[in-house]
């Protein structure tokens, strides 16, 4: 630790988690597929997690000193800090793929784009309401994972294409068109945020190494001080007080500098083998809503990684999204445990309909 205390605190607490992880994982590996389907537990799930968001913005309010990095987005449960954002992708996840799946039959029967959002209007505001809670923490990074997820499995699901093509276009003209008038008349209520600083960083970052920049200019020098091959496990210079959440949001940064590129490709080559895996898993299946999960947790994955690693290199302003199953936290692991473990229960109940039917 490069601020006092043991030295072994963070991997005991991580073991822990690890192995609280592999608990929830075999638990939910165990239950019955319906379970997931079922509507207690989406209203369950929903509760929790609309719940807990709206506890942690009028915390954030009445009580400006609660937050941390300038953000409310944590609850000290004592053993664990739980993160809402965590439990709401997954609780995205299974009520996307319940409804998109339930209205299957609606959703072909449209011809106009307006007609088939019609049919999905509630969970859609339901999700943008989640959506809007996390931005306001501010977790611009989890909002915007929590938008890719929505939009991926409303892309997967039986809307017609010529209605996807129009509605992620849409979507992505309405992007670009904020962005150039934020660039265009930098209104001050953007330019004077933090999340706004993080982006001048990205292109500047050397510039700003004293104030916004000074987080990537440090994750640079840990990836050139590693090279190919790294300076030692442990060894690492940048994790001794120089870069801020070595452990969370930079591990990959201190993983690159420490066992050099080659750390860098085994780790991003086995969270690739799993997103890919998914993916497999998702066009093989002929269960559309086993389909839709496959797709979400492969797309949460992807993002969480994509983020992380765009944010250390410079290549996307950085979001304090952490690195899948490799950065430290209780309540990601547990999620992602989670989420694994109904992956594998849903390919369990693929193949034992497949080898019935043969």
């Amino acid at each position: 630790m490069s601020h006092g205390g043991s030295t072994n605190t963070y991997l005991i607490k991580q073991g822990l988690y690890s192995i609280m992880g592999l608990i929830v994982f075999f638990i939910t590996f165990m239950l019955k597929v319906r379970l997931f389907k079922s509507a207690r537990i989406r209203a369950i799930l929903l509760f929790i997690t609309l719940g807990s968001l709206i506890l942690l913005l009028a915390r954030a309010i009445l009580n400006p000193s609660s937050r941390i990095n300038g953000a409310s987005a944590w609850f000290n449960l004592g053993f664990i800090s739980f993160q809402p954002l965590e439990l709401a992708k997954i609780t995205l996840i299974l009520y996307l793929a319940y409804i998109l799946t339930s209205r299957k039959s609606s959703l072909l029967e449209n011809d106009k784009l307006f007609d088939s959002l019609k049919v999905i209007r509630e969970p859609v505001i339901t999700i943008l309401a989640i959506i809007i809670f996390v931005a306001c923490q501010p977790d611009i990074g989890g909002a915007a994972i929590l938008g890719l997820i929505t939009i991926v499995l409303i892309s997967s699901s039986s809307i017609p294409f010529s209605h996807i093509v129009k509605l992620d276009g849409s979507l992505m003209a309405a992007f670009v068109a904020g962005i150039l008038w934020i660039a265009k008349f930098q209104p001050s209520f953007i330019v004077k945020n933090y999340q706004y600083q993080r982006i001048l960083a990205m292109f500047h970052p050397f510039k700003l190494e004293r104030t916004s920049g000074n987080q990537l200019v440090n994750s640079f020098y840990a990836i050139s001080n590693g090279g190919i091959f790294g300076v030692g496990l442990g060894n690492s210079i940048q994790k001794r007080g120089y870069l801020p959440e070595p452990h969370t949001d930079f591990i990959l940064a201190i993983i690159s500098e420490e066992l050099g590129l080659v750390g860098v490709f085994i780790v991003l080559g086995l969270l690739s083998l799993v997103i890919f895996r998914l993916l497999y898993l998702g066009i093989k299946s002929a269960n559309t809503y086993n389909v839709l999960v496959y797709y979400g947790v492969a797309i949460m994955l992807f993002a969480q990684t994509a983020f992380n690693v765009g944010g250390l290199l410079g290549l996307l302003p950085l979001t304090g999204v952490t690195l899948p199953f490799i950065s430290y936290g209780g309540s990601s692991l547990l999620i992602l445990s989670f989420s694994l473990g109904i992956v594998l229960n849903l390919e369990a109940t693929d193949k034992f309909i497949t080898e019935k039917h043969r």
